[in-house]
This record gives structure tokens, sequence and C-alpha cells, in this order.
């Protein structure tokens, strides 16, 4: 750890990293690690990020931020010691990929372009870099599986692969809760899980015509279901009880009474921001 209050910035996070990873003073844990241990706490950092700013907790933005940050170190850090790459070939990487990939930009091309055109100009700019063959190459299999099926949607929909509206989604939705239903009640549990398969990912395209992001929609009626079994737990405190100690039909009428709760301070703000301007 010598030497590390001379130094700053991301020189300083290198180092830190290189001493948690030294073979004889390092830390056994960090010392243990791989790519596929570590892989698992970048995604989950990600998310942290993501919620982050889902609850507009800018406090705890930085500090979420500088986790993620520190798993691409941690990840460049095991390559340098495999002779595979340094960080700053990851570092040039980025930069050569962000330079390359608008030409609007850093280069000659017009930058009076639609967010859309820029949207279709990057993914066939991505797909010349990686020499695609097939439309579907190069979705990585480690997305979250409701990111992951919207990106294989939209990546079918750009060859005319798609329903025109969301009256035939809608449609298919009804004929997978169909199958679903038919399924449990006359196949196995691995016929059941096919099907339940195939109701999510058509809500995924659902979400995808609506302009809804599903990954962020399930964030959200997490968050909500949280929120308002919490209300029940506390009401129940209130009069001295547990969850155990009550039944569906209390906690049910207690769940009602925690929607109206919501629907009510949901109704307040607006009539605030709308009072105010905003």
């Amino acid at each position: 750890m010598a030497g590390l209050d001379d130094l700053e910035g991301m020189e300083k996070l290198r180092a830190i990293m290189a001493a948690l990873r030294h073979p004889v003073t390092g830390c056994p844990w960090d010392l243990e690690q791989s790519f596929a241990t570590i892989a698992p706490y970048t995604i989950e950092e990600a998310h942290e990020v993501a919620d982050a700013i889902e609850r507009q907790a800018w406090g705890e933005l930085p500090g979420e931020l500088g986790d993620l940050l520190f798993q691409s170190v941690f990840h460049a850090r095991m390559a340098e010691e495999a002779g595979l790459f340094t960080f700053d070939d990851v570092v040039e990487a980025i930069n050569a990929k962000m330079i390359a990939r608008h030409p609007h930009v850093f280069g000659s091309e017009s930058n009076q372009k639609s967010a859309e055109q820029q949207t279709k100009d990057w993914e066939a700019l991505k797909s010349a870099e990686r020499g695609q063959a097939r439309v579907l190459d190069g979705v990585a299999l480690g997305l979250p599986a409701l990111m992951r099926a919207v990106k294989l949607q939209k990546r079918a929909a750009r060859v005319g692969f798609d329903w025109p509206s969301t009256d035939e989604v809608m449609e298919k939705l009804r004929e997978e809760m169909a199958e679903l239903v038919e399924a449990r009640d006359t196949l196995g549990a691995a016929e059941v899980e096919e099907e339940f398969g195939d109701l999510l990912f058509v809500m995924a395209n659902l979400a995808r015509h609506m302009g809804v992001d599903p990954e962020a929609a399930l964030r959200g009626a997490n968050a909500k279901f949280t929120r308002r079994f919490n209300r029940i737990e506390d009401w129940l405190a209130e009069a001295g009880k547990k969850p155990s100690d009550s039944d569906l039909a209390e906690m049910d009428a207690l769940w009602n009474r925690a929607k109206a709760e919501d629907k009510a301070k949901k109704a307040a703000k607006s009539a605030s921001s709308e009072a105010s301007g905003d």
C-alpha cells in the first residue's frame, strides 16, 4: 500500500487493484477470483447503477458508478496478469470505437440526422465491425433475458420480421396464454416452462411495440409491490401483529388500502406539479 498517497484518479485505482492481486501480499479473496467468478458481480453493479438512477438517488450514483468502474479495472488486471491485454488497451478500444461509430461528430458526415437514423447507422456499423453473417449474431447471451428478448426482436424487425401493430401482438398474447393453460392442465413441467417462456417473450415484444422498457417496468412493479407490502407490515405492526399472524383476507384488504394511499399520493403530487407549472 506504500505510495498510494502520492497517486490520484485512475492511477491510484489501478494501483489499489494491483495491490489486491499481489501474489504474496494481496487479498486472498481477490486472488481467488477469475473472469467467470467476477462477471456476476459486474452485472450486479450495472443493475445497482440502474437502480440508483431509477430512484433518482443522485447522492448514491457516484459510488455505484465507481463500483462499476472497479469491475472494469478488475477484469483488465486479470487480463494483464494472463498476458491477454491491459487497461490501456481497454481505454484505446473504446476510444477508437466511439470515434468510428460517430462519423457525424468526428468525421465528415453530416450531424443533421434524426436519433432514429443515428441508431440505424450505429447498428449497421456494429454489424460491419463484427462481420455478422446472421441477423441475430452478436446479441449477448449474458444480457438479462427480457432485455435480450427485446434486442432479438429489434434485430428481426429491421429485416421486416415483425407485427405491424400492437393488435397482432395482443392476439398472439391471448394465444400463448391459452397454450399455457393447456400445458398446465394436460402436459408436464417442461412444457409449462416452455409455454411460460413463450408468453414472456411475447410480453417483451408487446413492451417494444408500446415503447416500454420491460426491465424498467418490472423494476417499477417490484418497487411498488415492496412499498405496498411494507405498508401492510406497518399497519399489522400497529395492531401488534406480524404477517404470519394475519390471513389473506386481512392482508388483501390492507393491500387495497395501500393501493388507495399510493393513488392519493400520486394525485396530490400531480396536482402540486400542475399548480407550480412544472
